[in-house]
Parts: C-alpha cells; structure tokens; sequence
C-alpha cells in the first residue's frame, strides 16, 4: 500500500454536532432528526432527504446560508474527531504512506478541516471538487489525490453505498470502518464482507494492513 484515503463523517468527524444544529435550527428534537437520517438512509436516499420531512418544501442551500449568517453554521473542532484519528493518521504517515482526506462534505467543512492541522498531506471535500459520492468522478478525484495506483490505494469509509462499493469499482483496495450508525448497521452485510478487503472496528488497526 502507498496511500490510504478516508472518508470523512463517522470515519474522522462524528455527527452529532452537524445534525443537531440543523434540529435546533429547524425547531424539532435532535433525537426525532436523527432517527429520521438513519431511517432515510437505511432506504437508500441522500441523509440530506431527512431535512425535508422536517420541513417539507425547505430551500436547503438558502436555510444553510441563513445559518451562516446568523452565526449558528457549520463548526468543527478537535472535540468532533474520533479518539483515534490522529494516532492512527500519524502512524500511517510514519510508515510512509501518503494520507488523503476526501469525502462528501461542504467546502466550508473543508476549511474547517484544514485549521486542525490533521496529520494528513491532503484535504478535501466534495463541494470542493464539483463532484460527490459515489460518482465514478469522484474516485477519479481520489485516484490523482492519491499520486498511485488503484490497486496501492486504500479508501476507508463506513456506508458501503458510498465508500466501499464505488471504491471497490474504481479499482481500489477498501476498509469497511464498523463505525457510526452505517458502519453497524452494514457491517455484517454479506455484500460488504465480500466486497470490502477489510472490516476494522477502529482505524489504528490500518497500520497492519501495511505490514501484510
């Protein structure tokens, strides 16, 4: 392996901040939103579609804006990353490998990223990049962040719909993070076991993967 690439919500970043602010900004409970992402994405659709049966009709983007500028946005810090995010980021960096950050989060997350100085050569969203999960574009994305082959690369991630499937089709090696509430949920999904070259319970278990 040369280069390992991760997703970012439930792999690096937990939830739970993003989806409540949206509740608290929509006025329902934060426990009534998200039961409905889990019950949105459980059927296949964008987590985003829980949003609208929130508030049927909401104008997303103009909502978004308006929590910008009231102040009540997006916001990230080193509170929101997983425990072992940077010991496991460090150890692949030390062992040589490049360590890519890329997932399907806004352009403001990206900036938010940045400013945590993550043990990573590479940061970057898919607002950034015109392109989002699972398209074919953006493992292409992935594939010239990585600066190496598919079959040297590795993509971590949690829902199989849009980590280890589409990654696995573009050639790369991939880890099924169990994880967050899709990293459980599929993680025992006969598919995933057969697709994923390797199911972890924790990313400091990456490293071995490079001394196989």
């Amino acid at each position: 392996m040369k280069t390992f690439v991760f997703d970012i919500g439930e792999t690096l970043v937990r939830d739970d901040r993003y989806w409540g602010s949206w509740a608290d900004w929509l006025g329902t409970p934060r426990h009534t939103l998200s039961a409905l992402v889990g019950a949105v994405t459980a059927q296949g659709l964008d987590n985003s579609e829980a949003l609208k049966l929130v508030r049927p009709g909401i104008d997303i983007p103009a909502e978004y804006a308006a929590r910008e500028a009231a102040g009540r946005g997006e916001h990230l810090d080193e509170s929101d990353l997983y425990e072992d995010v940077r010991p496991a980021l460090t150890r692949l960096q030390a062992r040589g490998m490049r360590v890519v950050v890329a997932g399907n989060q806004t352009a403001r997350a990206g900036e938010l990223l940045r400013t945590l100085d993550l043990p990573a050569d590479i940061v970057a969203t898919s607002e950034e990049w015109g392109c989002a999960k699972p398209s074919a574009e953006f493992f292409a994305r992935v594939l010239d962040a990585s600066g190496a082959p598919a079959k040297d690369t590795v993509y971590v991630g949690d829902h199989p719909a849009n980590d280890t499937f589409p990654a696995a089709e573009a050639g790369l090696r991939t880890a099924h993070l169990r994880r967050g509430p899709w990293g459980h949920l599929w993680a025992n999904d006969r598919r995933v076991r057969e697709e994923a070259d390797w199911v972890v319970e924790s990313l400091v278990e990456l490293a071995a993967i490079v001394e196989e």
